[in-house]
């Protein structure tokens, strides 16, 4: 997903450019089939929720993460309501060094500078002066952090349905037996299952799914006690520590990060 209003053909196209890069954003969910492309891909939201499939199952990753995607690699994305972000291709003979396997990244703001300025080139050939812009872009991915984000999706069509309705609600209070009847699967079969395919308890998944959406909810401006609550927390303290045990910073620490962020990111975007 996220070439935006880039020609396809351009991906993939011969003697083309180090990098490409687009940006964009879409009102609607977007959906991209199964793909592959020889350039490496390192994709990024802004604003919103991502998920991005990959051959051991689909990530969501949330605003200022990444997923980096090594060439060949057979992938599909969706966004989860409004999306904004970029993508950058990168030449297959410039990919030897990086992640030999798709990844979560933390994206930086050097980063996140360097893709507005890039999303302006046009596509081809660069000269002296991108060129080093781009050399700065393959070391920020170098170095960047690789983070176990995402949320691992289940494989069964009727835990995919599933998943995919907490995703797009997440504050859906809606009791195991009843996600059971609902997909036509036995209870039993439910649980046992979704910790076989995603490695979480049912309960952890869902809890995991609502942790991603407060990080969109929060690099949105919403107030911590207005996401809290939205998302069906008791109490902002119960929200506020798990936050802490699973991101390893409090929603205040990540809206500073965010901050840091927001301004590049909201500029690295393209008018509809």
């Amino acid at each position: 997903m996220a070439d935006f209003s880039l020609d396809p053909s351009a991906i993939d196209r011969p003697n083309g450019a180090l990098l490409i890069v687009a940006a964009g954003r879409d009102r609607d969910e977007r959906v991209a089939a199964p793909h592959r492309h020889a350039r490496g891909q390192l994709l990024a939201s802004t604003r919103g929720l991502l998920s991005v499939g990959v051959e051991d199952g689909i990530w969501v990753v949330p605003a200022i993460h990444a997923v980096w995607l090594p060439p060949h690699h057979v992938h599909s994305a969706r966004s989860h309501g409004p999306f904004q972000g970029w993508s950058a291709y990168i030449a297959e003979h410039a990919c030897r060094d990086l992640p030999k396997r798709p990844c979560t990244l933390r994206t930086s703001d050097l980063l996140h500078a360097a893709m507005r300025r890039a999303a302006e080139w046009h596509v081809g050939p660069l000269n002296a002066r991108d060129l080093r812009l781009a050399s700065v872009i393959l070391d920020e991915i170098r170095s960047l952090p690789v983070e176990p984000f995402g949320l691992p999706h289940p494989r069964d069509p009727r835990l995919q349905m599933i998943a995919r309705a907490l995703l797009n609600e997440p504050a859906n209070r809606r009791h195991l037996h009843d996600w059971a009847d609902w997909a036509a699967i036995s209870p039993r079969t439910l649980s046992r299952r979704f910790v076989a395919e995603t490695g979480f308890t049912f309960t952890a998944w869902r809890q995991r799914a609502r942790l991603m959406r407060s990080l969109d909810m929060l690099a949105a401006d919403v107030p911590v006690t207005t996401v809290a609550f939205d998302l069906g927390y008791s109490s902002i303290s119960a929200f506020i520590s798990l936050f802490r045990r699973t991101f390893g910073i409090t929603p205040g620490e990540y809206l500073r990060d965010w901050a840091k962020l927001g301004g590049l990111a909201a500029k690295s975007t393209r008018p509809d």
